[in-house]
């Protein structure tokens, strides 16, 4: 049973595909997507796109593989593209659209996630103010800001090792 909606075919490396495996993956990653806080389809869709040969599938070929509907595919690809996972891009000389993974998406996820650090922390800090930081809320907010500070900075370093890793 391929519950992908993919058959066997051949991979880059010249071996075959096993369909009902790449199916238990994708769910499982999909699975772990969604624990993580990712809305369930758009974790389907998004580890589906993932295991495609190209990264990219039109909105059909995502309902038949993941066997959902054209709106669980339309819904998840809105929020998909809203936090910049995945990118639309129009089939030459065709109405349709594909949906593409981008080229750095996890870069630009994590880059992502850094702003919204440094925007807690801000707010965080200005908590720690209106709340005196004398207090034990205030102390307790002026920690997690400090918290946030090093995340910012260490996901900063962290980036740029990955740059030059990949540039290697």
């Amino acid at each position: 049973m391929r519950s992908t909606g993919e058959t066997a075919h051949e991979t880059a490396e010249g071996g075959e595909r096993d369909a009902e495996a790449v199916g238990r993956f994708l769910e499982r990653f999909a699975g772990e997507l969604t624990q993580a806080g990712m809305p369930r389809m758009a974790s389907r869709v998004f580890a589906a796109l993932l295991v495609s040969e190209t990264g990219a599938l039109t909105s059909a070929e995502l309902a038949e593989r993941l066997r959902i509907s054209p709106a669980a595919v339309s819904g998840a690809v809105r929020y998909l593209t809203q936090v910049s996972m995945i990118g639309r891009e129009r089939d030459p000389g065709s109405r349709r659209e594909r949906y593409v993974l981008h080229e750095e998406m996890w870069y630009e996820v994590f880059t992502r996630r850094d702003q919204v650090l440094a925007r807690w922390e801000n707010t965080l800090r200005e908590g720690a103010d209106t709340l005196g930081r004398g207090t034990p809320a205030g102390e307790r907010i002026a920690e997690t800001a400090e918290f946030f500070a090093f995340l910012h900075q260490e996901m900063a370093q962290i980036m740029a090792r990955w740059r030059a890793r990949k540039a290697s």
